[in-house]
């Protein structure tokens, strides 16, 4: 007998792993985040790419604003290329952080996307600030 669940059986541990992977190459997490942020050992620039009222409103301490429809070569100027971009927009009902991540790989930029965005931020406890 199967279920809706396993009436498509599982991937290969080896499919699995490999998704798993390359999800993880595209995505970090709030506490990650943080932690890095925290511990002066952030290796990447961290984008608030809501609007810049809602950035003034309360962002992630340490981020930037740069909306994901401003994106574009000349706004990236100021950093070598290799640079990392972890790019956040309100959570995982905005697909800001989504249009943020194409923009800038199609710049030929490496990108991740911190999941959760604000919503996920502020589930963890961490708070946000002003400005």
């Amino acid at each position: 007998m199967t279920t809706r669940v396993t009436e498509i059986p599982p991937a290969s541990s080896a499919v699995a792993v490999a998704y798993v992977e390359s999800q993880m190459g595209l995505t970090t997490d709030c506490w990650d985040v943080h932690e890095s942020m925290n511990g002066g050992k952030a290796d990447f620039v961290l984008l608030d790419v809501r609007s810049r009222e809602n950035f003034r409103e309360g962002h992630v301490p340490g981020s930037a604003s740069l909306p994901h429809g401003e994106i574009c070569e000349a706004g990236l100027e100021k950093y070598p290329s290799d640079t990392i971009f972890v790019v956040y927009c309100a959570g995982m009902h905005c697909n800001g952080a989504y249009r943020a991540a194409i923009r800038r790989a199609c710049l030929g930029r490496p990108v991740k996307m911190m999941i959760g965005g604000v919503t996920g931020w502020l589930d963890e406890g961490f708070s946000l600030e002003p400005g």
